[in-house]
């Protein structure tokens, strides 16, 4: 049974998380590094953007309250984005290229309900894109295959595609790919201004543009 849905509500959280995956000044982002900083087995980079990671996704129901911050204030913060590090590659299904990163996809069943697993895929941080196989039927295991891209960027590479395939392929490497996320990315470009969740749900509504 399909977990994950069309509902313009889940499409816009997976947007929205994807906006902070590709901002290293995102919570993520910080969390990430801070990962980093606190390991000392870690190879010292400037970079641990480098190196894969497990990030997981949490679709909260639309209803859900939180204590001591709003549902709308959570996702615009990107609290609902959570990293680690691949300690056991055995347990991610994909053959992950360098630079690659394996996302997991939870959503809530139901209000105040717990999470079940609806989604799993790869982010692309060169491209900006994820990546995701949703979950159609877990016990047949039947999927459907989707791209994610970001909001802000209105017109990618010509082929992207067809890159990514390769990339995911391992027919080529992830210096080949066009260098879209630093135009996203408040660390390498200091006028971008990441969009709110009210911006991202109001345009997929049809009302602004972000």
């Amino acid at each position: 049974m399909r977990i994950l849905g069309s509902s313009q509500f889940d499409q816009c959280v997976l947007t929205i998380a994807l906006v902070h995956l590709c901002n290293q000044e995102s919570y993520v982002g910080q969390q990430l590094h801070h990962i980093y900083q606190a390991d000392d087995s870690s190879e010292p980079t400037n970079n641990p953007w480098l190196t894969s990671h497990w990030f997981t996704i949490y679709i909260p129901h639309p209803d859900q309250e939180f204590e001591e911050i709003t549902l709308e204030q959570g996702l615009t913060r990107g609290y609902n984005v959570e990293v680690k590090q691949i300690n056991h590659p055995d347990q991610i299904p994909y053959t992950l290229p360098r630079k690659a990163h394996f996302v997991m996809v939870l959503k809530q069943k139901g209000l105040n309900q717990d999470y079940a697993l609806a989604a799993t895929g790869i982010f692309i941080r060169p491209l900006a894109v994820l990546k995701l196989d949703i979950i159609d039927d877990i016990d047949q295991a039947i999927y459907q295959p989707v791209f994610v891209k970001h909001p802000i960027i209105r017109d990618y590479p010509s082929g992207w595609e067809q890159k990514i395939r390769q990339y995911l392929n391992q027919e080529i490497s992830s210096e080949v790919l066009p260098d879209v996320v630093s135009y996203v990315d408040r660390a390498t470009n200091s006028d971008y201004r990441p969009p709110t969740w009210d911006e991202i749900y109001l345009a997929a509504q049809g009302f602004v543009g972000v």
